[in-house]
């Protein structure tokens, strides 16, 4: 083969695999003797083990049209097609509701910020996985609650350590996060975004009280070894908690033997010296807790407090003039009414579960404490992360549904059916990837409708993007659900299926066994010491000891 000939060869597989806008940025680097780190030898990237990579390296990247601006415009449709109508905050009975007590949402965010952070990418150009850096070590290790340590970050610690400052006192006794004298006043924690909206900004400081309490449990104990209390029961929580509310119990088997997970049961995830970030996980699988958020919340008995989780600008919603001006955006002091009755949040205590608002009304005191839950993982998500405020992103579009599907564009992220062959499992029809609501009695606006029957989508038939493929298939992977209400009930509750679930619990799992101070690694056999409740240490024991109880 002539040198031509070799050129044109690798023309040809450059331009099969790559869209024009990357292809352009090679043309750029050709004569500069090296291109972009990563971009051309991806399959064999000596980056690999950069924080960010892939899993499913040999994939090609999903195109969704001739042009890349045809696949913008494709997904943008998705995206809104994606978005509920308009629902205001209510108390009472949801039909989407699952049996996943609301704070599991935000503990899964408050996690996300502890193993991933990207501020230097945007949506604007394509990036690649093996050049972007997270700055979050890829480990479960709560390194957005502790930050660098009181050495170089003395300000985060009360009196150089080891315990934490805390913030002003709210009106029901708790305390705010610390923060500095600026207008507004920002949070002084290891991770900013964890102050983004009042609910995860209150299970900081939750945190923040749930080590000072083990400071003060364990008199004498250094701060690496009240670190290493602290972590490992989040870990277990993480694993023995929170995996099997969101991950199908067959799944999670599947990663054990003997009862206990094993990394020789890991098939997808690998790493060579430490775990990375796969962008499978962190653009798509991980991105489940965005369709769980409620239309709003109620943080206590104070009815200003029954609000969206972002405001809600008049006039956006299908030309009619709804709107609602409050919402519980965060990065500012905490008003002094939001202080959250966290039994309205998880089972810290038992409640009753409350009656369909259609047929009380208006709502009963007991319908007004309830526990919430988080809403169903499906394809559907709420209004108000349709207009996110300017405070959570300041480039275009607003709209969350919208940015997860360009943003997994821009990585070039296989489509759903391309990553189920890959791990052997037979993909979705497109008859069973609904967009819509996963409630038991679709009403009046719940369903868009079957992929295969929505013309305006036609090109993702058969090419469907990866997270909307994965919640999708949690949609049609339903259990029943056993909630801790007065009387007891059962609700119908979506979980990830054989897709999006393993990648999620094989990503957890790895990152665990790749971090030699976890508990998985270096105590195995390791059960929870805190509240003596040992194997069934939970998340509500995590609330209950940082409050007190």
């Amino acid at each position: 083969m002539t040198q031509r000939d070799q050129h044109d060869t690798q023309a040809s597989a450059l331009a099969s695999r790559y869209s024009e806008s990357t292809r352009a940025i090679f043309a750029a680097f050709a004569h500069h003797g090296k291109p972009l780190r990563g971009l051309m030898s991806t399959p064999k990237s000596p980056s690999f083990e950069g924080r960010f990579g892939r899993m499913f390296r040999s994939l090609p990247a999903a195109t969704y049209g001739k042009t890349d601006a045809d696949s913008r415009t494709a997904l943008m449709a998705l995206g809104a097609a994606m978005t509920s109508t308009f629902d205001a905050p209510k108390d009472g009975f949801d039909a989407e509701e699952s049996g996943i007590p609301a704070l599991y949402t935000y503990f899964g965010q408050f996690v996300d910020h502890d193993i991933t952070f990207d501020p230097m990418t945007t949506l604007i150009q394509h990036s690649d996985p093996d050049a972007l850096t997270d700055f979050r070590t890829p480990a479960l290790d709560l390194d957005n609650v502790y930050g660098r340590g009181p050495g170089d970050q003395p300000y985060m610690y009360e009196n150089g350590g080891p315990k934490f400052l805390l913030g002003d006192a709210l009106d029901n006794g708790a305390p705010d996060l610390p923060r500095n004298n600026a207008n507004p006043r920002r949070a002084l924690i290891g991770d900013p975004r964890n102050d983004e909206n009042s609910i995860v900004s209150q299970f900081q400081a939750l945190m923040l009280r749930f080590h000072n309490r083990v400071v003060d449990d364990n008199p004498g104990l250094d701060l690496p070894g009240l670190q290493k209390v602290v972590r490992w029961h989040y870990q277990w929580v993480v694993i023995h908690d929170f995996l099997p509310r969101i991950v199908s119990g067959p799944i999670l088997d599947a990663l054990k033997a003997d009862g206990r997970f094993d990394r020789g049961k890991l098939k997808f995830f690998h790493w060579k010296n430490e775990p990375f970030m796969p962008v499978e996980f962190s653009v798509a699988a991980y991105r489940l807790g965005h369709s769980m958020i409620r239309p709003g919340y109620r943080l206590n008995d104070d009815d200003q407090t029954l609000l969206p989780i972002f405001p809600i600008p008049p006039n956006t919603i299908e030309g009619v003039p709804l709107g609602i001006a409050d919402g519980l955006t965060g990065f500012q002091a905490m008003a002094k009414n939001r202080g959250i009755d966290w039994g309205r949040f998880i089972d810290v205590d038992v409640r009753p579960y409350g009656d369909d608002p259609d047929v009380v009304n208006p709502p009963n005191a007991d319908m007004k404490k309830r526990l919430q839950f988080a809403y169903r993982i499906d394809t559907s998500l709420v209004t108000p992360l349709s207009v996110l405020p300017n405070t959570v992103v300041s480039d275009p579009p607003p709209s969350l549904p919208q940015r997860n599907l360009i943003r997994s564009f821009e990585l070039g992220l296989p489509t759903g059916q391309n990553v189920a062959k890959a791990m052997g499992i037979k993909p979705l029809r497109d008859d069973q990837i609904v967009i819509g609501k996963a409630v038991d009695n679709p009403g009046k606006d719940d369903v868009v409708g079957k992929l295969s029957e929505l013309p305006k989508l036609a090109t993702f038939l058969g090419n469907c993007p990866l997270w909307t493929y994965i919640l999708a298939e949690a949609a049609m992977t339903q259990t029943s659900v056993s909630i801790p209400v007065v009387g007891g009930k059962k609700i119908t509750t979506p979980q990830l299926g054989p897709v999006g679930g393993r990648i999620v619990a094989e990503v957890f799992l790895g990152m665990l066994f790749g971090d030699n101070d976890s508990y998985l690694s270096a105590e195995p056999h390791w059960i929870p010491t805190i509240a003596k409740k040992g194997e069934a240490f939970a998340l509500r024991d995590i609330v209950a000891y940082a409050l007190g109880k």
